[in-house]
């Protein structure tokens, strides 16, 4: 964790209410990964007195570039929307535990529920650069609010869903999931609670759909692997960023704490906000 300047290149609104930003902060382009994000300081302090969370939307070692995709929610978030190239903010970060891809992981699904893109969207280039397959599976309300394929690596497969039909298909993203499950090595998400949910109860499913036999235990099998840990997220076939409100991000406040499924609460900006989709209580979790 670092406390960076960085000074804005680019702001441009993508799309109605959200806007993508491009900071020059080399000491954050580096090394940073994917599912972390950064705590941003406003530079009024006239009550903008909390930071706020944005997800590392993609970095670029090379030029010091690192992007944010955010939506307009109240005067700190309107804040940035005024910034003019040349000034400068303080980001704190990364922060957070990232996305675990498997070595062996050749093809990688996406899915993303409104701003939830901004939590994957550095994975396609992580995953693009290593050689793999991406399929993006990007959900929103209708044509006005989907992300721009402009703005995704030409190699990524993306596949739109828009609750009123206007685009794409008609329905929710989770019903674009299984045509894809059986050709995904990984699945990760980010989006509103109810998508990741729906998800999380759906891959559930999943090996019985796909016919996955049962077998008995491996020689050099039956190695106990510690629930939360990177090797354990890394077995789990969907890993989930979870969207939670954040008072000082770095585990003090306790005000993004969910519950797992043994029953211990996690803070989503220290154990997170990457999880594997068993790790979370869905019923009453958040």
């Amino acid at each position: 964790m670092r406390l960076a300047s960085a000074e804005l290149v680019d702001s441009r609104e993508i799309l109605p209410g959200q806007w993508l930003q491009a900071y020059h902060a080399p000491d954050l382009a580096v090394g940073s990964r994917a599912g972390q994000f950064v705590h941003v300081r406003t530079g009024d302090f006239s009550g903008l007195v909390l930071r706020r969370p944005f997800s590392l939307n993609t970095t670029d070692p090379a030029t010091g570039i690192v992007t944010l995709h955010f939506r307009v929610v109240g005067r700190g978030t309107e804040w940035f929307t005024r910034l003019r190239p040349g000034d400068a903010i303080d980001l704190l970060g990364p922060l957070g535990r990232p996305f675990e891809v498997d070595p062996r992981s050749q093809h990688l699904l996406l899915i993303a529920g409104g701003l939830g893109i901004a939590g994957v969207r550095m994975l396609a280039d992580e995953a693009i650069r290593a050689g793999r397959q991406v399929t993006l599976l990007f959900g929103a309300a209708s044509a006005r609010d989907v992300y721009p394929s402009s703005l995704l690596p030409d190699e990524v497969e993306y596949v739109v869903a828009t609750d009123d039909g206007s685009l794409g298909h008609h329905g929710f993203v989770t019903e674009l999931v299984t045509g894809y499950e059986a050709w995904a090595d990984q699945a990760f998400a980010c989006g509103p609670t109810p998508m990741l949910a729906a998800l999380a109860q759906l891959v559930a499913g999943r090996r019985d759909r796909l016919g996955v036999a049962k077998l008995g235990r491996k020689r050099g099998g039956g190695k106990t692997v510690a629930a939360g840990s990177p090797a354990a997220r890394r077995k789990s076939f969907l890993q989930v960023s979870m969207e939670q409100n954040m008072g000082c991000a770095v585990g003090a406040c306790l005000g993004c704490v969910v519950m797992t499924t043994s029953g211990t609460p996690q803070r989503v900006c220290r154990e997170g906000p990457v999880f594997a989709y068993d790790e979370i209580a869905w019923e009453g979790g958040w």
